[in-house]
C-alpha cells in the first residue's frame, strides 16, 4: 500500500474532497488526522477512516490561528509520535463579487479568505515540518487550483489565495529539500459534484440555455471530455504523498481533464 505505516494530516478536511482523501489514505495504510473548523463533520470523517481499519484523530482547528495550529501539531505527535504526510486543503467558502462591488464587510471577508489559504498553509508547515526534518523525510502536498494560474472575474479572493500557496510551495521546497522533505501541489480544475452542477444551472439560466447544453459545451472544451472527480484529485495527492514520488518536489500536478494546459 502506498502509505503503509504512515501518519497523514489533512487540514480543511470537509465532507467532499477532504473525506474522500482521508478514506483513500486509510485504504492505502495510513493513520489519519483530520482538521477543520467544524467538529461534527470531522467526527464523521474520522469514523469513516476507522471503518477502513485505521486509526483516526479529529481536531477542530482554524488554520489561520497560530495557537490552534500549534495545538493540532502537538495532538498529532502526542497520539502517533510522528507525522509523515501533511495535506493543506483549507479554504473558506467563496462568493463571486467584482472588486468594484465590494463593501467594507466583503473586503474583510476577502482578507480572511486569502489569510486562511496562504497564512494557514504557512502555519501548518511551520509546526509540522520540524518533525519531518527531524525524521529526515516527509511529504507536504498543498491543494491549489487551476485558478492559481489563471484568474476569473469575481474570484479574486480564490485566485489570490491559491496563487500564494502555489509560490509558497516553491519556496518551501527549496528550504526543506536538503532535509529530505518534499513539497508539492495538486491543482484541481472543476470537480464533479453538486456545487459545480448548481453553478452550471445558474449559468444556463442566465444564458437562456439548458443545464445539459451548458454542461455538454463545457465538457467538449476539455481534452479528456470529462470532469475530474474527487477521487481523481485524491489519487494525485496520494501519489505525491507516497514514496513513489520520492524524487519529486516543487512540482504541481494539474487534475483538470485537460481544461487548462500549463
Amino acid at each position: 500500500m502506498m502509505l503503509q505505516g504512515k501518519v497523514a494530516v489533512i487540514t480543511g478536511a470537509g465532507p467532499g474532497l477532504g473525506r474522500t482523501l482521508a478514506v483513500l489514505a486509510a485504504r492505502e495504510g495510513a493513520d489519519v488526522v483530520v482538521a477543520a473548523r467544524g467538529k461534527d463533520g470531522l467526527d464523521a470523517i474520522a469514523d469513516a477512516v476507522r471503518r477502513e481499519g485505521r486509526e483516526a484523530l479529529a481536531v477542530p482547528t482554524d488554520v489561520a490561528v497560530p495557537d490552534q495550529v500549534r495545538r493540532l501539531a502537538a495532538a498529532t505527535i502526542d497520539r502517533f509520535g510522528r507525522v509523515d504526510v501533511l495535506v493543506n486543503a483549507a479554504f473558506p467558502g467563496t462568493h463571486r463579487k467584482n472588486v468594484l462591488d465590494m463593501d467594507d464587510a466583503y473586503l474583510e471577508q476577502w482578507r480572511a479568505a486569502v489569510e486562511t489559504a496562504a497564512y494557514g498553509t504557512l502555519l501548518a508547515c511551520r509546526h509540522f515540518a520540524p518533525h519531518m526534518v527531524a525524521a529526515g523525510a516527509g511529504s507536504i502536498v498543498n491543494i491549489t487550483s487551476m485558478s492559481s494560474r489563471t484568474g476569473y472575474a469575481g474570484r479574486s479572493d480564490y485566485a489570490a489565495g491559491k496563487a500564494a500557496v502555489h509560490l509558497l510551495s516553491h519556496c518551501l521546497a527549496g528550504e526543506l529539500g536538503p532535509a529530505g522533505v518534499r513539497v508539492n501541489c495538486v491543482a484541481p480544475g472543476w470537480i464533479a459534484g453538486d456545487v459545480l452542477d448548481d453553478w452550471m444551472r445558474a449559468r444556463a439560466e442566465a444564458e437562456g440555455a439548458t443545464f445539459e447544453e451548458v454542461r455538454t459545451r463545457d465538457v467538449a472544451a476539455m481534452a479528456l471530455r470529462r470532469i475530474a472527480t474527487e477521487e481523481d484529485v485524491a489519487r494525485a495527492v496520494l501519489f505525491l504523498a507516497s514514496d513513489q514520488a520520492r524524487a519529486t518536489t516543487g512540482a504541481t500536478i494539474d487534475v483538470n481533464g485537460g481544461q487548462l494546459f500549463t
